[in-house]
């Protein structure tokens, strides 16, 4: 990453409202709006607000000789800072007009064009995690040796990833895992909200963006924050419409789609091919992205914008790959894992990590007429969910009838029944 452009450049603390680079237009509306919804406001709480403390006084000042807004006759002795403002009898008319064109109040937006070279400069060629970081991350799974390196360099290069397989095997937790890692990772700078033709987009969700602390934050343009790298998971109720710019037909401003409030993370679609929209749909949405990291959003002026695509996009299914996809499609996907169910070794060593974990001591006789009864006798396959599964059935049972938690040929047998439909 290019630390000195990043710093210097676009993150560095706007001192007049030029620096800001949007409209002047857009920082005026917002204050207006600001008082127009809470009447007499001080400066701090305009800065707290607003987020660019060192343009506001200009701003102010220069809506003061526009006599849109007035100081408090008690809060004009104290010093601009103390002053509390208020609207004027035009700035109430003007804050009115605003409010009907939008009413966002929050963070000064940042423009797309800052925004798009930030994300570029967090993302190009950084490494993110070490073999190491992989498989201490997926320690708690039983899986194929050297599985780690299927799935780090898709990391390490935001790259596409698909994972398929037979369910219950551990796609999701994979997922997840890979999801909470690059959390973990070096934190991302990302605005509030962003300004493009006009219009602005709120980016931030206090669902995905978890704050962290920063002690440079004194030096760094305020309407950027410094956050955890977001994870974005979505399943079944996805629709295209998710993908696209929301745009609130009250307030009159834009959310931003899923994918833009994972940008620089994870962005993980479950139980890929059970959306609400069809494969065919959500794959063609996906085409330019996958292919150039490129994402175009459309306003409702009909002005398209184009952003950088950096988030690592997981799929994960239980369908047949061929059943949901083509060979176009999967040649944009780069990394192809399958998720088989485990033979029987493998199926052991769960069971025993699982009886582990619990807390509940493993018997040899008891586990041994599973694998017999119904395994063999039933030519049933494993999955690497069934020991957690059965095993909270039997600690179930067992403190229903108020005994020690234990395994047995009889508690197996009734755990079974309960769990497995019959044929």
């Amino acid at each position: 990453m290019s630390t000195n452009k990043l710093y210097e450049e676009i993150l560095a603390q706007p001192k007049s409202v030029e620096e800001l680079d949007i409209p002047q237009n857009i920082l005026i509306d917002i204050i207006l709006r600001l008082l127009y919804t809470e009447g007499n406001v001080d400066f701090r709480r305009i800065s707290q607000v607003t987020r660019v403390p060192h343009a506001l006084e200009q701003i102010l000042d220069w809506l003061r000789k526009e006599h849109l807004i007035e100081v408090s006759q008690s809060s004009a002795s104290h010093g601009p800072l103390n002053y509390i403002y208020k609207l004027s009898g035009p700035g109430e008319d003007r804050a009115r007009e605003s409010m009907d064109r939008c009413q966002y109040v929050g963070p000064v937006p940042v423009p797309v064009h800052r925004y798009s070279e930030a994300i570029q400069l967090q993302t190009m060629g950084t490494r993110l995690v070490t073999p190491a970081q992989v498989k201490e991350a997926l320690r708690d799974l039983v899986l194929p040796d050297n599985f780690h390196r299927r799935i780090g360099p898709a990391i390490n290069s935001a790259a596409s990833l698909f994972l398929y397989g037979p369910p219950g095997n551990g796609k999701t937790t994979i997922s997840m895992q890979i999801a909470q890692l690059i959390s973990g990772t070096d934190p991302i700078w990302l605005p509030y909200a962003l300004t493009a033709g006009g219009q602005i987009i709120q980016i931030y969700d206090r669902l995905f963006h978890q704050e962290v602390e920063n002690e440079q934050r004194a030096a760094i343009d305020g309407r950027w924050g410094l956050f955890k790298r977001p994870s974005v998971v979505v399943g079944g109720e996805m629709k295209v419409e998710s993908l696209d710019l929301r745009f609130d037909p009250l307030a009159n401003f834009y959310e931003a789609p899923l994918q833009l409030k994972a940008n620089g993370g994870v962005f993980l679609i479950d139980d890929f091919g059970r959306q609400q929209a069809s494969p065919i749909e959500l794959l063609n949405r996906w085409v330019m992205p996958l292919e150039n990291g490129l994402d175009y959003l459309r306003l409702r002026t009909g002005q398209t914008i184009v952003i950088p695509f950096r988030a690592l996009i997981i799929f994960c299914t239980n369908l047949d790959p061929f059943n949901i996809a083509d060979e176009a499609f999967f040649r944009r996907i780069q990394m192809k894992v399958g998720i088989f169910n485990p033979d029987e070794p493998s199926y052991r060593r769960i069971f025993l990590k699982v009886c582990q974990q619990t807390g509940i001591n493993f018997d040899e006789n008891s586990y041994l007429h599973l694998l017999e009864k119904w395994y063999r006798d039933d030519n049933r396959q494993f999955q690497a969910v069934h020991p957690r599964d059965l095993l909270t059935i039997i600690r179930a049972l067992c403190n229903y009838d108020n005994r020690e938690i234990h395994i047995t040929q009889e508690l197996i047998d009734e755990a079974c029944e309960i769990y497995f439909v019959k044929h």
